[in-house]
């Protein structure tokens, strides 16, 4: 049995919301190290709990009883895309956006920062394509972003 194999991808439950925000935490440290969060911690966490899990199509990826890796859909938008550091590069990514194309069959978009180089490799090889480029100035970080888009029928 695989590593993947052991992992479960499955709809947030409201008691996931700490463990979610945490990876989240983690993830984004890890991922984005220059880019300066607005938020604290436990304001991070506050917004898992209150508006994340409870709002939006939140899945996480569980693996041994821990959270993994978190996808969070917000009608055609991927909101959030986000894995355990040690989960990188073994599939997880994958596996969440073969559900998210399930889930989101008449396309989806989202938003990244420029600098997440892996990022858009990631998606564009999964069919996604960068539609536009901003400075940041409407996002909370203030740091330039890039929206990609997938439709049906686009490779990936």
């Amino acid at each position: 049995m695989s590593a993947e194999d052991t992992v479960a991808l499955r709809r947030a439950a409201t008691t996931d919301a700490a463990a979610a925000a945490d990876l989240w935490l983690r993830s984004f440290a890890a991922a984005l190290p220059t880019v300066v969060r607005p938020r604290s911690d436990d304001e991070v966490r506050a917004y898992f709990r209150d508006v994340v899990v409870p709002l939006h199509e939140t899945w996480v990826a569980e693996a041994a009883g821990a959270v993994v890796g978190l996808m969070v859909l917000d009608g055609e938008q991927l909101s959030q895309l986000y894995l355990d550091p040690v989960w990188r590069g073994r599939g997880l990514g994958d596996r969440f956006m073969a559900l998210a194309k399930e889930r989101r069959p008449g396309g989806l978009a989202l938003w990244t920062f420029q600098v997440n180089k892996p990022a858009h490799r990631f998606y564009e090889r999964h069919g996604f394509s960068a539609v536009e480029y901003t400075d940041g100035r409407d996002n909370e970080e203030q740091e330039p972003d890039v929206r990609y888009v997938w439709q049906p029928g686009t490779r990936g």
